[in-house]
């Protein structure tokens, strides 16, 4: 068997695009679908697989371990987001292909299930950015809460930490103190809440606003520094009681190696989109496993990253909770066929070959790429002055 062509498909999905990756193989009816979604970068994700495709056409498909070693190492330049986004992509779809061939779904050629069910949590708002990024007021906190725990969730993800600058006054933090409290009384305990920093701070205040929010019991705090800082998350850790998440910015096992060598959190986040597929997050988790650390994938992406994250959360000893946003358009399901059933919060297995997904490629096209709004450049200091988003 070999490989014939790789190609991208972009579905525009509002808040962002949907970059698919289309592996095809000389057996007729044989391909495999993967996702390589990267917001705002669509155009260099895309421009990347058509980069890699020298790389891969005419090469064994079940080779896969070959195949990224031949796109990661042969690149020369080492990979950033955007090569490794493009990778992730290719590499999924080469799982699917071999499932198909062999007639087993992916998460049985990972090692076979480690569980019978893959608890899920969702953002506030679904796809909505506004309400994603933008409830800072507890009236719609709470209704936006309700509405998650009324589909069946046991978790939600809030993310309503203020735009900070390095320092901040004692008014941020209070006001953060109060949307926790009144988003807990809300949902009450049986309910998990994640609150992400979106690496909006710096150590100082993320310390402070951890604190704020301590004694409400939140699941994970993740991001709280920015990506790159491992010594800064280092100190929250230390100072805080809350237990620290991050990872959805970091690609390759390589740049997960000083959280686990520094013991900087207790929860990585590896996106399957980004961080070079299947097979490199199964390394990243043996690797957290090692430090006794949990996984939680970060996935706020396409239906096709929703089939992969399921075969890696089944596959995976030391996995938590999957991040999901199912109802970022009404059409999701339309464009992708799957074969994924959700009950009570949890994602079920599947016994379909592959992945278990196909992309309708005409349904696909009537929903063609658009720039995004680019939601970051709108988030400023009261002095103009440029923040994280």
């Amino acid at each position: 068997m070999k490989i014939t062509g790789v190609r991208s498909v972009v579905v525009n999905a509002d808040m962002r695009n949907w970059v698919f990756v289309k592996v095809e193989t000389d057996q007729p009816g044989l391909y495999g679908w993967g996702e390589g979604s990267l917001e705002w970068k669509t155009r260099a994700v895309v421009g990347a697989v058509e980069d890699f495709v020298p790389f891969v056409v005419g090469e064994d498909p079940f080779r896969i371990e070959h195949l990224y070693q031949k796109l990661y190492r042969q690149s020369f330049w080492r990979l950033g987001v955007i090569g490794m986004s493009a990778i992730s992509g290719i590499e999924q779809a080469l799982w699917d292909i071999k499932g198909k061939a062999l007639g087993v779904p992916v998460y049985e050629l990972l090692g076979g299930r480690v569980r019978d069910r893959v608890r899920m949590y969702t953002h506030l708002g679904g796809g909505q950015m506004e309400s994603v990024y933008e409830t800072f007021d507890v009236g719609p906190l709470i209704d936006l809460a309700h509405q998650v725990v009324e589909r069946g969730y046991t978790a939600l993800k809030v993310v309503f930490v203020p735009y900070s600058q390095p320092l901040e006054g004692a008014s941020k933090a209070r006001r953060l103190e109060l949307l926790m409290r009144g988003l807990r009384e809300a949902v009450g305990e049986e309910i998990d809440i994640m609150v992400d920093f979106h690496g909006r701070t710096y150590p100082a205040t993320a310390i402070e606003y951890i604190r704020a929010l301590e004694p409400f019991r939140p699941y994970f705090c993740e991001e709280p520094v920015p990506p790159e800082q491992t010594d800064a998350l280092l100190e929250v850790r230390r100072q805080t009681t809350v237990p620290i998440a991050t990872g959805e910015r970091l690609v390759g096992r390589h740049q997960f190696a000083p959280l686990f060598e520094k013991r900087a959190c207790h929860v990585i986040q590896p996106d399957l989109c980004h961080c070079g597929g299947l097979w490199e997050a199964r390394k990243i988790a043996a690797a957290a496993e090692t430090y006794q650390m949990g996984v939680a994938p970060h996935n706020p992406l396409g239906p096709v990253a929703n089939a992969v994250a399921l075969h890696f959360a089944l596959a995976t000893p030391n996995f938590l909770i999957q991040e999901d946003m199912l109802t970022d358009v009404p059409w999701r399901w339309e464009v992708v066929k799957s074969t994924l059933k959700t009950k009570d919060g949890y994602w079920l297995p599947s016994d379909v070959p592959g992945l278990g997904i196909d992309v309708d490629e005409a349904a696909a096209s009537s929903h063609p790429f658009e720039q995004e709004r680019i939601h970051a450049l709108s988030i400023r200091d009261p002095d103009g002055a440029v923040l994280d988003w």
